[in-house]
């Protein structure tokens, strides 16, 4: 199905190739100047013009000790949505340079850009967004969107943003959850994510899962996920995109790791589509639903069931993953345990 996209495109009276861009050591300050300008026009040209050189992790640099990020920090806010767009691409494209990473947390950026985060044109909140995203993957960056309390206010946007923002923002509480789980447990997190699970984007499906993933990582995260989302799970163990198996069958991977969460998953009947998964020699999926049925197999009920099926693990015992060898291993000793 076709869906609307974000255009990044500036209004026609902007015309880039009129702006008088400086050359050498003096094309930076010249244009940190004009960014002060009281004249809007000046404004606009001399961000264009700065799109195009910090393409090169040089000039961003150069850019950083000059101190361009405190006058783009002033105009996150200017009253003109083709400043604020620029200035929001700017932003990310230094945030795509490990020197650009670096300024943006030293100079307190993401802090700066929440206000973006309802600006009511749909390309300045993209940008932001990509800059949050890209930001995330850097320890320290994830780090600074905790701290920046962006954690509540990026899942309760996932309600109302467009898709490609909703899959940015995904990608971006993955990254971060992966750190720290605890904000988005008191936000109603999961509820959200449970919604999410069952969208008919293939993409929101899959980082809605792989968030969840993450949550269950963190033993309070396990407790949540085991109450509230196994089913669905479940169900998404059948999906039909590769990317959404593996990411759900990996959520629940960790939920079963709980007492709780093995009863709920058997009461769900996981066994069958994760004993499907493991015969699929190609499936991202297989190493996480191997590990899976050892868990289930933990419960008298699940090594029932199992039981009948060891033949399907006994066939992983020749595959050319070692993970997978020792995976299925395991399995076959847990089901066959006797006391």
């Amino acid at each position: 199905m076709a869906h609307a996209r974000i255009s990044a495109n500036v209004p026609p009276d902007i015309d880039p190739t009129k702006a008088p861009v400086a050359f050498g050591k003096r094309a930076l300050p010249k244009l940190n100047e004009e960014l002060q300008s009281p004249e809007l026009l000046t404004q606009q040209r001399a961000l264009m013009a700065l799109c195009d050189l910090v393409h090169d992790p040089e000039k961003v640099s150069q850019a950083i000790e000059i101190g361009f990020l405190d006058n783009l920090k002033t105009l996150l806010l200017h009253h003109d949505s083709t400043v604020r767009q620029k200035t929001t691409q700017i932003l990310y494209i230094m945030a795509m340079h490990n020197v650009g990473r670096q300024g943006l947390i030293q100079n307190g950026v993401i802090s700066a850009l929440v206000e973006l985060l309802d600006d009511p044109v749909d390309i300045c909140r993209k940008n932001t967004h990509q800059v949050f995203e890209m930001m995330s993957k850097l320890p320290e960056g994830a780090v600074s969107i905790l701290h920046a309390g962006l954690i509540p206010l990026l899942v309760f946007k996932l309600k109302t943003e467009p898709e490609e923002i909703q899959e940015l923002i995904l990608d971006t509480l993955s990254n971060c959850l992966r750190v720290e789980a605890s904000e988005a447990l008191a936000t109603c997190a999961i509820t959200i994510l449970k919604e999410k699970l069952t969208h008919s984007s293939v993409a929101i499906r899959s980082k809605a899962a792989r968030v969840l993933l993450e949550i269950g990582t963190h033993p309070e995260g396990k407790s949540a996920v085991c109450e509230e989302v196994i089913p669905v799970l479940v169900s998404l163990v059948e999906d039909t995109d590769p990317e959404v198996q593996a990411s759900a069958t990996g959520a629940l991977m960790f939920a079963t790791i709980k007492p709780q969460g093995r009863f709920s998953a058997l009461g769900a009947k996981a066994i069958p589509p994760l004993l499907k998964l493991v015969a699929e020699e190609t499936s991202k999926a297989r190493l996480s639903a191997i590990k899976t049925l050892t868990m289930l197999a933990e419960v008298p009920e699940g090594r029932r069931t199992l039981l009948h099926h060891t033949d399907t693990f006994q066939q992983c015992l020749n595959d050319p993953c070692e993970a997978v060898k020792r995976a299925a291993e395991i399995a076959i000793s847990v089901i066959q345990w006797k006391p």
